[in-house]
Parts: structure tokens; C-alpha cells; sequence
């Protein structure tokens, strides 16, 4: 159950997919040297390694308790959580005016991974913090962002995301939490589930941010406003007050990241938790997106996260496990590794792991540029980028999570469905991630009809016309040529299909959402063997030997993998139909 931080396969995808020298010379983010850069990273993985990693397994098992509305994490993580704190790793990418460090996102992606590798459930309560004060930094008002943010930033105070409740689910405009006007503030009442550190002995104030209506708002999403609702009521001065009006239910047995409590929350139970309007009223939505698509950036990078913890788990049972003579004869036995399913499940799980980093790293850049870059049209043309990037990079990065965890524990055969190995823990801990923050299939449905049909697929035609450009040459490299032919394929594929979904799907909406999840997956497959081939293409300052281990990443990718995207093309162009054509009655 240890782990290492992959810091030489991180410094490579930064320098060569997300090109973070050029990112550091965007205005605000000078402060971003080579040097600052290493030393942040090996910082990171010397506190996840150190303390994170080795409360993942035990945290797992005990699993935060609920007693007389107190929620008690495991075991370390409350001092873990000091230690973070202390270190200053929550203000990386925020204000310096509200005491961040005004750091890229994209170095920031990075750390995130380091953190959600080694303990998957304590770094959810920071990644929800991040988008607190994102929301706060993009809405709030002067006097809301003097208050809160210098907490937040510094993670003295956590932030939550409240949405979901009983009877709504992902249906965020049936909500029925109420909000009544009372002079400068608000009342809250109603009853929130699925709040990821609701409750918690992390910090001494938690502020959540929670859609509610009022009693003249229209119906539907268009009537949800947005509330900054604290714990416990901050005074003019700063200082803490009286404990709100709300509490914790209880919080939830759950499949995987136990240590995690998700919480059932109570508000205005004795008259009304006293809550403040970020935006404007009924228009609690558009704010609410400024969190979550920060939060999906970061489910993404959880994906990448705990693919990397799973294959270094497995590889390191590859090289320890001895079993079985080698096919090809000799003196037997050897460890498993030595045998060709192994290798290939072993280089299926590396070229995801890989494919999937590129591409969160990738996303990130494009929000950095989105913020930083000086000319208005740049800065517009990469706010449509990750506009596009966001669903996919949440949705195929957490499929691929599952996936390298689910081979994980076939690499170790009877004893990754043991629970004292760890891999089975792995496997558990991701498949939340295609669920929340927006399941997958409502990611689909975003890329399809808010991301596609919105600007008709400008921002598509863009990115495979740059796709197109970055394909490898034909030249002296045999192994990098090879790359050359599958990739054209596979872009061909995806053409046909983003046509596919603007003409007929854009025409019958319930065909285009038909196909949507198909599309969505083969948008991510063909950007995974892309973005390792763009990764395999650079050679200055790079070790020759590290650059040949990239092409044959790239090319295993290219020859194993990327021959799915013509099946999910088909899929999407052809399979409507057929999914259609099942009624109530047959299932």
C-alpha cells in the first residue's frame, strides 16, 4: 500500500503535454520556475508518501464515524490535515490579495493528483474547498470575499457543495429547499444529501454553499438562487459566533472512500439557518457552475489519481509474485510479469494512466489560458476549449479510474479480491467517480447538447483541425511513423461521428442523446492516443531514454487501444436506433 509520487512521469507531461514554461509566462504566473516547480512537486510527494498514503488503507477500514450529530474522521487524518494546512497546499492556485500564491492551475492539477493518489478520501475535502473559493472569487460580493476567502484559502475553514436532495437526485430543479428573505440575509430550511464533508473535525468552520428557492421564484432550475450558509456565523470583526441552524442527520455506508463522510443535512430546523445571497436571486445555477466545473476538472484528475495508485500496486505485485514457468520455455518459475497477459494488462493500465494525466494536465493549461492569456480573442478560444474538455475529461478519466483499477486486481488474481492486499480498495474508491459531480451520462448529455449544438460545433471543428496538425510525421523513426496511420483513423472516426450528432442528433434530440455516451467515449479514447503521441514528439531537453519509453507507450496505445474509436463511432452513427426501439415493456 505504498506509494510514490510518479514525479518524473508528472514533470513530463507537464513540460511536454501542457507546456508549463509557457504557461509561466502568462501575467501573474512568473513566480512558476523550473526550480519552484521541482521543489512544490517533491514537497507534495513527500506529504502524501509520508503521512497521506499510509492512513489510506487503515482510514479505509475504520471509516469515519457519526455520533449525536459529531462526525469523527479516522484515525491521523485531523492531524494529517493540520499538516497540509500548515504546509500552505490549499492556496496554490488562488488571490494572493486573499492570501493564495497565484500558482497555475496546471501545476495546482498536478498537486491535486499527488493528494487524491495517496488518499483518495481525505483529498476530496480540499478539492471542494477549491471550488468554494472559485465560486466565491467569480460571485461573491466585496464584503463576502473579505470574510470567508482568507480562511478558505489558507483551509482553515473547508467548503461543501450542497445540491442533491431526496426526492430530486440530479434533477437540481426539482429542489424544495426554501430560502425566505430577513433584511440583509436569508432563512434556509430543507434537508440536503450526498454533502461530502457536511461534517467533519477537520476545521472549525465549514461553509457551504447551498441552492435553495424562494417563495416567488419561478419553477425549475430557473428559479434557484445561491446561498452562503456557515456553520457557525462569523462576526464583524472576524471572529466566530453562534452555531447556525443546521446539523448533520447522519452520513452514509458507502461502497468505497469511507474515510469520506457523506453527509445528510438538516437546515432551519429551529426557525432558519441564517444564509447570504451569492449572485443574484434565481440565478443560483449560473454561480453554482463556477463550482462545479472546477469540481469536475478535479474528479477527472481523481481518475488519473487512483490509476496510478492501482498500477503501481500491481506492477509492484508483477515483480514480487513468482508463479508459473514462461511461455517461451526455460527455467521456471518466474514472477508474473515475465508473462505476455500480464505485460499487456500491465501496458494497458501504464498507457491510460498516461493517456488520462495528458489529458486532465491538457484541460488545465487551457483554463490557465483562458484566465491569463493577454488577448481577449486567445482567452475566448480557450474558454471554449475547456468548455469542450470539461464533460469528457470528468467522464473518460473516471471510466478510465475503474478500468486500471478493475485490472489491478486481476493482475493479482485470488488475492486482489482479498481485502488485506489493497487493490480491491482501489477498485471500490473509484467507482464513485463516474457518479458524482454529474454522472457521466448527464457529462454526455452536457458535451452533446450545452457544449456541440451550442456554438454548432465550432469549437469541435477547431480541435480536430489542431488535431489533424499535431499528427506524427512520416520520417526516420519507424515507431513514431507507426503512430501516424492509426491516429487518422481514429480522428476520422471522431469527425464522422461530432457530424453525426450536429446533423441527426441536432434534429431528433432523443437520437442525439441516444449516441451521446458513445460519442463522449470516443472523444476521450482518440484525445488519450493524441495527446501521448504529441507527448512522444518532443525531444528538446528530454532523455532520450525517457522519450523511446513514451513512443512505445504511444504506439501500444495507438495498436491496442485506439481501434475501439471506429466501434464507438459506428455506435454513435448507427446505434440510436436500436436503443430506441426498446419501450417499458421490455425491460
Amino acid at each position: 500500500m505504498t506509494y510514490a509520487a510518479p514525479l518524473a512521469e508528472m514533470r513530463f507531461a507537464l513540460n511536454a503535454v501542457a507546456d508549463l514554461p509557457e504557461i509561466a509566462k502568462l501575467p501573474g504566473y512568473e513566480e512558476a520556475t523550473p526550480d519552484l516547480v521541482d521543489a512544490i512537486l517533491e514537497e507534495a510527494g513527500k506529504l502524501a508518501g509520508e503521512v497521506l498514503a499510509p492512513l489510506n488503507h487503515p482510514g479505509d477500514r475504520e471509516g469515519s464515524v457519526y455520533e449525536n450529530g459529531v462526525v469523527r474522521t479516522p484515525h491521523g487524518f485531523r492531524e494529517a490535515y493540520g499538516q497540509f494546512v500548515e504546509g500552505g497546499w490549499n492556496a496554490l492556485p488562488f488571490d494572493p490579495d486573499y492570501g493564495g500564491q497565484g500558482l497555475p492551475w496546471t501545476l495546482a492539477s498536478a498537486v491535486q493528483e499527488i493528494w487524491h493518489a495517496a488518499n483518495l478520501s481525505f483529498g476530496i475535502c480540499p478539492l471542494l474547498t477549491a471550488g468554494t473559493v472559485e465560486l466565491l472569487q467569480e460571485h461573491g460580493s466585496p464584503e463576502q470575499k473579505e470574510t470567508y476567502l482568507p480562511k478558505l484559502i489558507s483551509g482553515e475553514w473547508a467548503g461543501t457543495m450542497n445540491l442533491t436532495e431526496p426526492q430530486a437526485g440530479s434533477d437540481v430543479g426539482a429542489l424544495r429547499t426554501r430560502a425566505e428573505r430577513n433584511g440583509d440575509h436569508y432563512l434556509i430550511s430543507g434537508q440536503k444529501i450526498y454533502i461530502t464533508y457536511g461534517e467533519h473535525d477537520f476545521t472549525e468552520n465549514i461553509v457551504h454553499m447551498v441552492l435553495a428557492r424562494l417563495p416567488d421564484a419561478p419553477p425549475g432550475t430557473k428559479g434557484i438562487s445561491l446561498f452562503l450558509v456557515p456553520k457557525v456565523l462569523v462576526n464583524e470583526d472576524g471572529s466566530l459566533g453562534p452555531r447556525n441552524d443546521l446539523r448533520c442527520v447522519s452520513i452514509e455506508r458507502k461502497l468505497g472512500i469511507k474515510a469520506s463522510p457523506t453527509a445528510v443535512m438538516a437546515y432551519g430546523d429551529s426557525g432558519g439557518a441564517i444564509g447570504y445571497l451569492i449572485g443574484k436571486e434565481n440565478e443560483g445555477m449560473a454561480c453554482m457552475f463556477t463550482m462545479m466545473n472546477n469540481a469536475r476538472l478535479a474528479v477527472g484528475i481523481q481518475g488519473v489519481a487512483v490509476a496510478e495508485r492501482a498500477y503501481q500496486q500491481a506492477r509492484g505485485y508483477a515483480f514480487d509474485r513468482v508463479q508459473s514457468r514462461p511461455i517461451d520455455g526455460g527455467n521456471g518459475p518466474v514472477t508474473i510479469v515475465r508473462h505476455p497477459d500480464v505485460r499487456r494488462m500491465l501496458a494497458t493500465m501504464k498507457a491510460k494512466t498516461e493517456a488520462a494525466r495528458a489529458l486532465t494536465y491538457w484541460a488545465a493549461a487551457a483554463l490557465d489560458r483562458a484566465k491569463r492569456e493577454p488577448d481577449a480573442e486567445r482567452r475566448a478560444a480557450q474558454q471554449a476549449l475547456i468548455d469542450l474538455l470539461i464533460p469528457v475529461t470528468k467522464s473518460w478519466c473516471t471510466d478510465v479510474g475503474c478500468d486500471v483499477a478493475s485490472l489491478g486486481v486481476q493482475i493479482h488474481g485470488g488475492m486482489g479480491f482479498v481485502e488485506e492486499t489493497g487493490a480491491a480498495q482501489h477498485y471500490r474508491d473509484a467507482r464513485i467517480l463516474p457518479i458524482y459531480e454529474g454522472t457521466n451520462g448527464i457529462q454526455a448529455i452536457d458535451l452533446f447538447t450545452r457544449k456541440l449544438l451550442r456554438d454548432k460545433g465550432a469549437a469541435m471543428t477547431q480541435l480536430l483541425m489542431e488535431m489533424r496538425a499535431g499528427l506524427p510525421a512520416v520520417n526516420g523513426n519507424s515507431d513514431l511513423s507507426a503512430l501516424r496511420a492509426p491516429l487518422a483513423k481514429s480522428l476520422e472516426a471522431l469527425d464522422r461521428a461530432a457530424v453525426w450528432m450536429l446533423e441527426e442528433g441536432g434534429t431528433d434530440l432523443a437520437r442525439g442523446a441516444a449516441s451521446a455516451t458513445a460519442f463522449q467515449s470516443l472523444f476521450g479514447v482518440v484525445l488519450g492516443g493524441w495527446l501521448l503521441a504529441k507527448a512522444a514528439q518532443q525531444n528538446g531537453g528530454n532523455d532520450p531514454s525517457t522519450l523511446a519509453g513514451k513512443i512505445k507507450t504511444a504506439r501500444f496505445y495507438a495498436e491496442n487501444l485506439l481501434g475501439e474509436a471506429a466501434g464507438l463511432a459506428d455506435a454513435v452513427t448507427g446505434g440510436a436506433d436500436s436503443t430506441l426501439a426498446f419501450g417499458d415493456e421490455d425491460f
